[in-house]
């Protein structure tokens, strides 16, 4: 195949960027093996394209026409005003069943290709959870997102005759446009909450009125950055945590006030205003300006029906962005988690601020949770605390170096959670999208777990782990992708491996 040559391609997957991903629709044109990449195309699609970059086993393409419309595409009423521009919903020009439908067979395809594992034998792959359309009071996958950062940008600022200093141009809040550095101003983004563009709202009118000036890398000058928005869905609570260059924002009370009044407006309630500094020697640090250190969401407790979990999420803790589905991932998790009656001794490996041990907990003689951020271990075991739950505890450490001195009795920690691992017989893991770490897998191998039950945000790295487990002798039992990012091409995925008995 060469440069400039028309293909006509029928589109059977999608890239992570949203591109159609293409094989020749008239049988050998393109040759076993090859695709084409085919930005504008979607799953489902027969299009005429035309190649620009040809490579030996794969190529990119200009589209020309759509020969046949997929059956799987949104109606134009349907799809975001900024799709083509915003590289925030790379899958979303299709219906919400094809999108489940393509990831199902993603995370498939990448356990089978790349972990080594056999659903055609005795491992079990299940459908994809989905979203249901009463979600998030009937809005669907709609505003799912309770957690927002969006680029700030006015273009950098000019300065004229007498130091007087103005942006380049009006205040743009939002996402950035794919492959680029430009942040395209949504004013109302599908994805996210009511309060979180409530609150982009409030901070471009402050900015436009102050004459405030966004950050510009190509100077290193600027004040603005990016700002977060998190709102607990359960409680209507909402954290802004403004990323800034410099020692503060002048008129901050003034900004505070436009915040609280346009959160108000959308249903939420403003509880706390962060900085967060970055640059300088307070470089990462971040300080509350305004209102509590944490906002406080609930969510239903799984094995006390009436009852409530109640979770403190500060600026910097890790929370699933998607409320509804992640009740319905830590389902399947507490699921895998316990067979019969028994009660195990849990690891909540990569722990976080404890949401997953604690949604456990009530069904388990113990759980020791082990995460190395500081203020996470803070966050989790203050969380154990309001829920008045007795048997969980949370250490700071590195698992795989903690692990193996606690199997010894050696963990410089009290007696009692050393023989937690001892007695442990299940380790939960969430680790961040690059996977876990070898050595931590090791480690589990080697305390003697007989359960792991793997929770992963990328199907890449959670294969390549699977793979390892079980060259370490564990064999996967079952696998279930749930899609807590619609529009997007990411999937969360929970995996339960056994270890195998010799």
């Amino acid at each position: 195949m060469e440069k400039g040559q028309t293909v006509d391609l029928n589109i059977i997957d999608m890239s992570t960027e949203g591109a159609g991903i293409g094989r020749a629709a008239s049988g050998d044109a393109a040759g076993e093996g090859f695709v084409v990449f085919v930005p504008g195309a979607v799953y489902g699609d027969r299009v005429s394209a035309r190649l620009k970059k040809v490579k030996k086993r794969y190529a990119f393409a200009d589209l020309i026409e759509v020969t046949e419309k997929s059956p799987h595409r949104r109606e134009e009423y349907e799809v975001c005003e900024y799709v083509e521009i915003c590289g925030g919903c790379p899958l979303g020009k299709l219906k919400y069943g094809a999108q489940t439908e393509l990831k199902e067979i993603q995370v498939k395809n990448k356990l089978t290709r790349l972990g080594g594992v056999n659903f055609e034998g005795e491992s079990v792959f299940n459908p994809i959870i989905t979203m249901s359309p009463e979600d998030n009071d009937g809005a669907g996958t709609e505003g799912y997102r309770n957690k927002a950062r969006m680029t700030v940008s006015t273009g950098g600022y000019i300065t004229e005759k007498g130091g007087i200093r103005h942006p380049v141009h009006e205040p743009r809040i939002g996402f950035m446009a794919g492959k680029s550095h430009n942040a395209v101003d949504c004013k109302d983004c599908r994805l996210q909450a009511e309060t979180a563009m409530a609150a982009a709202e409030a901070v471009r009118r402050f900015m436009e009125e102050d004459n405030i000036c966004s950050y510009d890398e190509r100077w290193g000058k600027g004040l603005m950055e990016a700002m977060t928005v998190k709102t607990a869905f359960g409680t209507g609570e909402v954290m802004v945590i403004l990323e800034i260059h410099g020692k503060g924002i002048p008129g901050a009370a003034k900004l505070i006030e436009y915040l609280d009044e346009y959160i108000y407006e959308a249903g939420g309630s403003l509880e706390s205003v962060a900085i967060r500094y970055c640059d300088g020697k307070n470089a990462g640090e971040t300080e509350i300006l305004a209102g509590a250190p944490v906002i406080n969401d609930e969510i239903s407790h799984p094995g006390k029906p009436g009852e409530i979990l109640k979770f403190e999420i500060s600026p910097n803790s890790f929370y699933q962005v998607n409320t509804a589905q992640m009740i319905r991932l830590y389902d399947k998790v507490r699921e895998y988690c316990f067979t019969g009656e028994e009660r195990p001794v849990i690891l909540d490996l990569y722990c976080g601020i404890g949401t997953i041990g604690l949604y456990l907990v009530d069904r388990a003689e113990a759980v020791l949770g082990i995460e190395s951020v500081k203020d996470a271990v803070r966050d989790a075991n203050r969380n154990a605390v309001i829920n008045g739950v007795v048997n969980a505890r949370y250490v700071c450490a590195k698992a795989e170096e903690f692990l193996p001195k606690a199997a010894a009795g050696a963990s410089g920690e009290d007696s009692d959670i050393d023989e937690m691992v001892q007695k442990a017989a299940v380790a939960v893991m969430d680790p961040p999208r690059a996977g876990a770490d070898r050595a931590l897998l090791d480690t589990v191998n080697k305390v003697g777990i007989e359960r792991v039950v793997y929770v992963s945000c990328d199907p890449a790295t959670l294969a390549r782990d699977v793979k390892y487990l079980g060259e370490l002798g564990y064999k996967v039992v079952e696998a279930t992708p749930t899609d807590l990012f619609p529009d997007t091409a990411h999937c969360e995925a929970i995996v339960l491996l056994q270890k195998l008995q010799y």
